[in-house]
Parts: C-alpha cells; structure tokens; sequence
C-alpha cells in the first residue's frame, strides 16, 4: 500500500466561493485522495501519493487556474507559518484601505462637480475619462487582470463579475466622450458612468478592506497563543545566565525563571518550587504546584517562586506548537454543511452572467427615453451585487472563530467536520477510570472505632508511616491522603509486607519522645485481624456498606487493638455530577462503558445517575459497543483518555479525548479537553451547536441576499415604484454583505457556556 503525505499550499489571489471551487478543481486528479481549499486560510491541503504526484506538480495545477501558489518554507513552525500569513494579510488590509479611501475621495469629487460646471466644461469628460482610467489601472487592477486569467481558462469568478459590470460603464463612458455627436444622432443621451465605475471600486476595495481586517480578527487566538511564546530564554551556562533566543535553545539546556515571568519551552523541574498558571493550556484559574521532577509547558506562566529547569521538547514538538498545529489544520478542513454553498458557486458565476445579458436586453427592448442607460446601469448592478463572497466565507469563518473560541476554553477541536458532528450528538457514551474518576486511589472515608485511646490525625500518622514502606497503590493513597492533611511520617522498624492481606512494623524510633513512637501497627484486611486474633466485628457493618459502594476497605489496628477503618476507592471527580446533569439537559443519553467489574461500575454509576451501564469489557468490546450504538441509529460521542479507548474513539461519530490521558487516545479523538474536566465535554458541544446554528445564518443570508438582491438589481421595483438599484448601491451592498457574514461570525467569540 503506498504512503500518504499532506501538504499545505498557500495560494494567494482567492476572494470569493467560485475562486475556491476552482482551485479545488485544479489540485483534484491523479494522485490527490483529498484537498482542502480555504478561502479564510488562503490555503490548500492536499493528501497526495508521493509517488503518484510531486508536490512542484500540485502547486503548477494551481498557478494555471491564475491564482498564486508556492512551496512552504521546509523550515517553518507553524508558529512561523501563522506569523507570516499574520503579516500578509496585514498588508493585505493596508493596501486595500489606501486604494479604496484615495478611490472614494476621488469619486467623490467627481460626483460632487455641479452639473452645471460639467456641462460648460468641454474638456470635463476627458478629465474625468483620465482619472477614471488612472483609478481602474491603479486600484482596479488586480479584478481585470484576474478576470482575464480566470476568461484565459474558460471560467469565471467574481472578478469576473466586477470587471465586465465596470468595464462595460467605462466603455460606454469611452464611446459617449469619444463620440457624443453619434449617440445624438440616434436619439440617446451621452450619458457618462465614470463615477459610478471609480465609487464602485473604491466601494468593493473597501469592502475588502474591512473583511481582510475581520478575517484577521478571526485568526486572533491563533495569534494570541503565539504571543504567549517569550523570544529569549535565561540559559544557565558555566554557572552564569544568559539570554539565548529560543531558536538557539538545544535540548538539555538550564532554563532559570523567575516569579512573573512566562516558561518559554517544555521542560522538567531541576530545582525549585513554584506555582504556575496553565490556564492558557486547561481553561482552569487555580496554578498547579511544580516541585523537582514535574513538567512544565512553554507559554505558561510563573506566579510565585524561581526555579530552573531543563529544557526537553522543542520547536514543532512543543505543546505550544502542536496546539497551532491542531489549530491550523481545524481552521483549514471544510465542513460539510460547505458542499451546499460550494454547489451552488460552482454555477452561479455563469448564471449571473446569463441574468445579466437577459436583464440588459429586456431593458432595451423596452425602450422609452434613457432605455440604453437604464440597461447599461440595471445589467452592471445585477453583476456587481451578485458576487459570491459572503457565500464562500459563511462555513470557514464560523469555523475559525469557534476553534478558537474551543482553545480558549480548553478545548481543542480538530475542524469543521467535527464541529458538525458534534452538534449532531445524540448519545454520549463515558469510559470511567480518568474520566468520570480521578483515575487513582484516594481514600474516601474514615472510621474511627469508637473504643480506641487515639484520635483521627494520630491514626492516620500512625497507618501512613507504615504504608510509607509499600508499592503498593493502596497504602500510596493512605500515605497521599496524610500528607495532604498536613502530616508527617515517623520512622518504622521491622516492616513486614504480607502478600494479599495488608502490612505490619513498629513505628517511632527508639528513644523517642513522640506520644506514638514505638507503636505496633497493622494494617491490612479482614482476613489480617482474623490472623491476629484483632476483633473487628464493632466496624464490620461499616465495612460491608462502604464495600457495596464499591470501595475497598483496609482496617487499622495500634498495640494490637482495633483502631479505625479506611476505605479507599477511585474517587468520582467533583465536576462529573455536574457534567452529567447537564448532558441530559442537553436531551442527551449516557452510557458508562468500562473495562472494570460490573459491581464496582453499577455502584459508581448510581450514584452519577447513569442507567445504562456496560461493564467488563476490552477495547474490543468498546468499539462493538460503539458500532451498535450506531447501528441505533444514534450519533455517538465517546469521551475516554486512555489507550484502551482509542478504537472507541476513533469508531465514533465524535471522539472526546481527556487531554490528560494518553497520546494515542488524543490522536485518536476528534475534539481534545485540554483538562480532565467533563464539564469541558459539555462546553464542546455546546460551543458545536452554537456554531452550527451561525453556519446556517451565514448560509440563509447569504442566499437571501442574492436571491432578493438580483431581482432588485435588475429592476424588478420599477414597473410599480418606479425604483432602479444604482450600481454604486449594489456595490455597496456587495461589500456589506461579506462584511455582515463575518461580523455574525464573530459574535462566536462572546460565546459563554452554560456550565
């Protein structure tokens, strides 16, 4: 089987849905299993056989359409990649802003000579005839050229549109300057369109203007990750520190920070204690302590003390740069709701052309006084309103601002697809273990027997210093749960581990003067005190209930004497509950699918108020669960975080990786929760539909406005009203129209969650 390779193309010159249909078109053919056109990333990604194609081939496909197109820099991040197409579309905007406002003014004053002056003036028309063409070679240039292109391959776009709508006003123009006598003769006013031809420029530079500078907005959380990157490191060379740009960091190099300041690779903690913001990675406010040994992740930031660490994943293997990566690829995939708009655009251009020619022939076969001007102006307006801009920027603009919006919660959603998919969920099916659990021991409840001479903090010094010796992932929980209280071990003596029962040692050391230095204390099950001849009926009620919630239950006994009864179980994570509730208010079904026995998931269950339940299963038995589902009919998302769940998450309609979780389960998902929080699930989804419902605004307006605005263009209002739309109107209305989608689009980026 041969190997797939994926590229992304930037390809310049793209405004409008027709521009993407043909550069699709173009890369689609031999070789090529998928491509990706972009009209807001202004790229192509294409999935190709490297056997089969070159990439040198692909990009000359696209240059013969007429569009540009070149290799990526080899060499680039895709932190690098975003800041250049940053600095494009930049200057995109400024070169847009000063054609159209020097065009508006210009057009303005033309139109602001009385008539009264143009008529005693012979030589007006010529001037306006110069500036016109100054205007149409200087500002205009690109649209006729682009239309030749685009006329020179037998298609059309909206270039097209523009340039026969102004060209055929300024030849008009041209003929009744050049010739006024002959239009006289035939009983036709020489009217002039020179204004009309620099206003409508001027408007649709404008227009795209203000959509480079909105497109620019929408790529802002990329922008934003990549501001959080310092550009120098504190590297601590021969004892001394220095600052290094970070594209001379190699892997191993001491990094020093210091309080307030920002981490600026991925690295693990050498020496120091501090706490650190990561909420740029999980969406969480509350810093997460760093000691000896932890990671620590580039961008996040330093809130208290100073520490060193050494540097470990650079460059396009940092977290930092996989999450633009994510980021950009989400941004570049089409979702399918976009096939409707791309059908449509691929007829539209000659269809308005045809309603164009048909409008101008009606007009003048109607006849009447100025018939060939209102012909002339009705054909233009129907040209220049009918452009399919906001058409082609109604899917990947909501598809951009909404993944970026995801980042920012701490969610990171792999494109458009998945967001459609998403909003589409009908049943959500959880693993258990790390995602509804914590995913390790933790002691759950405490019992004290109520005859013991010690109290609750006493016991757990006791029972912690002992378990202190042990592997063991119980007697860890024991000794976590001590510590987080606050209290420290003693010393043991003759530590004995007895397999499948429990531990046994004298705890405090010879000579001490702690009231529990040399102790005898046990710790282990029922089985243990039996053994040891330890009475432990007075909390063996105790025991049989916290057993039937399916946790497990170890007692602990001082000088030979019962003391207490600890039970420990995987606790369910505070949030889960909430995430819960909220799924079913979303009209949602719940399965709890896990590998762990039936008892201990029916009892987690309950108390989640989760009814369907399957339990005792492998990977395998995940993913056929997850393929009946769907045999159901039902649209299933599957949240999960370890390796044992990436076949079900890959068979799902959506997989929800737990961000915390294994690599291979992130890789498998669809949508990432950059913290081990259900909640983010919720806020996915939610975010999913909210960002479906702004497609389908997009899309309807962007219909209705052609299908209303066409008609008016070509003068239906004026049989009963006596209205006819201005071309400088249409044009106008054109610009606002593109400018209104991705206004609507960006309203994503207010978008607050429920929970």
């Amino acid at each position: 089987m041969t190997g797939q390779a994926t590229i992304e193309i930037p390809v310049t010159g793209m405004h409008c849905a027709a521009c993407v249909g043909r550069v699709q078109h173009a890369v689609d053919g031999v070789g090529v299993s998928s491509a990706v056109v972009n009209l807001m990333t202004n790229s192509a990604t294409v999935v190709f056989d490297p056997a089969a194609v070159q990439p040198e081939t692909l990009v000359e496909r696209i240059k013969s359409t007429g569009y540009g197109a070149s290799l990526p820099v080899g060499t680039q991040s895709d932190l690098q990649r975003q800041e250049e197409q940053d600095r494009v579309r930049r200057a995109e905007y400024v070169d847009y802003r000063l054609k159209g406002v020097v065009s508006l003014v210009v057009g303005a004053a033309v139109m602001l000579v009385p008539m009264g002056v143009a008529m005693a003036t012979p030589i007006w028309p010529w001037i306006q005839l110069a500036v016109t063409t100054a205007i149409m070679l200087w500002a205009g240039r690109a649209f006729y050229s682009r239309a030749w292109t685009a006329f020179r391959h037998r298609s059309a776009d909206m270039n097209t549109l523009i340039a026969i709508g102004t060209g055929s006003a300024y030849v008009y123009s041209l003929a009744a300057t050049v010739a006024p006598a002959a239009f006289m003769s035939h009983g036709v006013a020489p009217a002039l369109y020179y204004e009309a031809v620099i206003i409508i420029i001027a408007l649709i530079l404008i227009g795209n203007a203000l959509e480079a500078r909105a497109k620019g907005e929408t790529a802002g959380a990329i922008r934003r990750l990549i501001d959080l990157q310092p550009r120098t490191a504190r590297v601590v060379r021969n004892l001394q520190e220095m600052d290094v740009p970070l594209s001379e960091l190699v892997s191993g190099d001491l990094i020093a920070v210091r309080p307030g300041e920002r981490i600026p690779v991925d690295g693990a903690v050498t020496r120091g204690t501090s706490s650190v913001d990561e909420s740029m990675l999980t969406g969480e406010a509350m810093p997460v302590t760093k000691n000896s040994g932890d990671r620590v992740t580039g961008g996040t930031i330093n809130l208290t003390g100073a520490f060193t660490f050494r540097a470990t994943t650079l460059g396009a293997s940092s977290v930092l740069s996989r999450i633009v990566k994510m980021m950009r690829e989400a941004q570049g995939t089409r979702a399918p709701v976009q096939r409707l708009a791309d059908r449509i655009s691929s007829v539209f251009v000659p269809v308005v052309l045809t309603i164009a020619a048909a409008t101008f022939v009606a007009w003048f076969i109607a006849g009447g006084e100025g018939s060939v001007a209102r012909a002339l102006g009705a054909a233009v307006a129907v040209l220049i309103i009918a452009c399919p801009c906001a058409m082609g920027l109604a899917v990947p603009t909501a598809v951009m601002v909404a993944t970026g919006k995801g980042a920012q919660l701490g969610v990171l959603i792999k494109g458009g697809a998945a967001l459609e998919r998403a909003s589409e969920i009908t049943t959500v099916v959880l693993d258990k273990t790390g995602t509804i659990t914590a995913g390790k021991p933790a002691v759950t409840d405490i019992v004290m027997d109520p005859r013991t001479v010690v109290d609750e903090r006493q016991m757990l010094q006791l029972a912690a210093s002992l378990e202190a010796n042990s592997e063991h992932p119980l007697a860890a929980a024991i000794v976590a749960h001590a510590r987080g209280k606050g209290i420290k071990t003693q010393k043991t003596s003759a530590f004995e581990s007895v397999t499948g029962r429990g531990a046994m040692g004298g705890v405090g050391a010879s000579g001490s003067t702690d009231s529990t230095a040399a102790r005898a204390v046990m710790v282990g099950n029922a089985a243990m005190m039996a053994e040891w001849s330890i009475d432990a009926a007075a909390l063996a009620g105790d025991a049989d209930r916290l057993a039937a919630e399916a946790k497990t239950t170890v007692f602990v006994a001082i000088d030979g004497k019962l003391a207490a009864l600890i039970a420990i179980a995987d606790p369910i994570k505070p949030t889960s509950l909430d995430a819960i509730r909220k799924f079913k208010s979303l009209g949602l079904d719940i399965v709890m699918l896990t590998g762990d026995q039936p008892r201990t998931a029916n009892a987690i269950a309950a108390s989640i108020g989760v009814v369907r339940v399957v339990a005792g299963v492998l990977p395998e038995g995940k993913l056929e669960e997850i393929r009946r589902l769907q045999r159901e009919g039902r649209v299933v998302a599957m949240i999960g975080d370890g390796i044992n769940d990436a076949p079900a998450l890959a068979q799902a309609n959506v997989g929800i990786a737990i961000g915390t979780g294994s690599d291979i389960a992130i890789e498998a998902g669809d949508i990432t929760l950059m913290r081990g929080d259900l909640r983010a699930a919720v806020q996915a989804i939610e975010l999913a539909r909210a960002t479906m419902r702004t497609m389908r605004q997009n899309l309807f307006w962007a219909f209705i406005y052609n299908s209303v605005g066409i008609p008016l263009a070509a003068g239906a209002l004026y049989p009963a009203f006596g209205i006819l739309l201005s071309p400088i109107i249409a044009s106008a209305a054109m610009a606002m129209s593109s400018v209104s989608v991705i206004t609507n689009s960006l309203r994503l980026r207010r978008f607050q969650p429920t929970i």
